[in-house]
C-alpha cells in the first residue's frame, strides 16, 4: 500500500510540470498503439496479447505484494519472450509491414481516395451485385476482392491476369463450375478485373462459424490483412456475404450489397450531380420499370 501511496503522490506533484509537447508525445504513442492493437485484434494474435497483458499484470502485482521468488520467475520471463514474441508474431509483423509499405497506404492514411471516375466505379459496383445476384440464384460460387488503398501485387501473381473491363457475363463466365479459374478469387482494381484465380490467405480466427468453408475463410482472412473488401457467395447455399476489416455480414440481400459496396467503394461522391439516382433509374427502366430486387 506504501508503494501506490507513493505512486499518486508522485503522480499528483508531477501534474504541474507537464508541457503541451508531453501531452502530444502521449497522444501520439496513444494512436500508435490504437493502430497496432486494431491490426491485430481479428487475427490469432489476439490471445498472445491477452497472455502477455495478463503476464505484466501479474509481475506488477506480486511486486507490491513482496512475492519475490514469483516476481522474479515472471521478469526472467518477460525478459526473455522478446525474442520468442519476434518468432511468434512472425506472419502478423511481415503483414503489418506489408500493408504499412503497401502502395497507397499513405493516401488511405490521410483520408484520400484515388480520382476514379464517378461513373464507372458505379457502373462496375452495378455489374459485380448483377453476377452476384445471378449466382447466388443458381449456386455458384465466388469470391471477388475490390483492392482499394493496400496493394495486392502479391496476391495478383498467384493468379492469372485478366486485365478485362467489369462485367457481369465475365464475372459469372470466371466462376463458372467447369471453368478453370473458378476456384481462386478475383481481383478487382482501378474498376477493372485484373486477375482471377488468385490464392488467398486463410483466416485463424478461431470464432468463426464452423459451417463456414474454405471461400469465406480466405475472404476474412484477406480483409485481415489488408483494406480489400471482399464479396463471398457461397456455393452450397447461395447466400452473398461481404468480409471487411477481419468481420463478415453474411446473407445480404442484393439491394443491400449494391448499398454496401457503393458506400465503401464510391462514398459521397456518388451522389454528386445525380450519376447515381441515373444509373439505379436506368438498370430499373432495363428490368421493367420495378424495384423490386428478389432474395437468394
Amino acid at each position: 500500500m506504501k508503494e501506490i501511496q507513493e505512486f499518486f503522490s508522485n503522480l499528483r506533484s508531477t501534474f504541474p510540470t507537464v508541457r503541451l509537447t508531453d501531452i502530444l508525445d502521449i497522444l501520439v504513442v496513444a494512436v500508435l498503439l490504437y493502430y497496432v492493437i486494431s491490426l491485430i485484434w481479428n487475427t490469432s494474435a489476439k490471445r498472445i496479447v491477452k497472455a502477455i497483458v495478463f503476464l505484466l499484470l501479474a509481475t506488477l502485482i506480486t511486486d507490491l505484494l513482496n512475492l519475490h521468488a514469483v516476481n522474479y520467475l515472471l521478469d526472467r520471463v518477460l525478459q526473455l519472450g522478446f525474442v520468442a514474441l519476434v518468432i511468434v508474431f512472425q506472419p502478423e509483423l511481415r503483414r503489418l509491414l506489408e500493408r504499412v509499405g503497401g502502395k497507397g497506404y499513405v493516401r488511405g492514411l490521410i483520408g484520400l481516395n484515388p480520382a476514379h471516375t464517378v461513373t464507372i466505379q458505379t457502373e462496375a459496383v452495378n455489374q459485380v451485385v448483377e453476377a452476384c445476384e445471378a449466382m447466388s440464384q443458381e449456386r455458384v460460387g465466388a469470391l471477388i476482392v475490390f483492392e482499394r488503398t493496400n496493394s495486392l501485387e502479391q496476391i495478383t501473381a498467384t493468379g492469372t491476369k485478366v486485365d478485362a473491363a467489369v462485367s457481369q457475363e465475365l464475372i459469372r463466365n470466371i466462376f463458372f463450375p467447369k471453368a478453370s479459374l473458378h476456384d481462386g478469387a478475383m481481383i478487382i482494381h482501378d474498376c477493372r478485373i485484373e486477375a482471377a484465380g488468385c490464392v488467398l490467405p486463410l483466416s485463424e480466427n478461431r470464432s468463426l462459424s464452423s459451417d463456414l468453408g474454405t471461400r469465406h475463410r480466405a475472404g476474412v482472412g484477406m480483409s485481415e490483412v489488408c483494406d480489400a473488401l471482399v464479396v463471398i457467395v457461397s456455393e452450397e447455399t447461395g447466400a452473398i456475404s461481404v468480409a471487411e476489416g477481419g468481420m463478415l455480414k453474411r446473407h445480404l440481400a442484393p439491394k443491400t450489397l449494391h448499398k454496401l459496396l457503393l458506400q465503401e467503394l464510391v462514398g459521397e461522391e456518388g451522389e454528386r450531380g445525380g450519376v447515381l439516382d441515373s444509373i439505379i433509374k436506368r438498370k430499373n427502366q432495363r428490368k421493367g420499370g420495378g424495384s423490386h430486387v428478389s432474395k437468394p
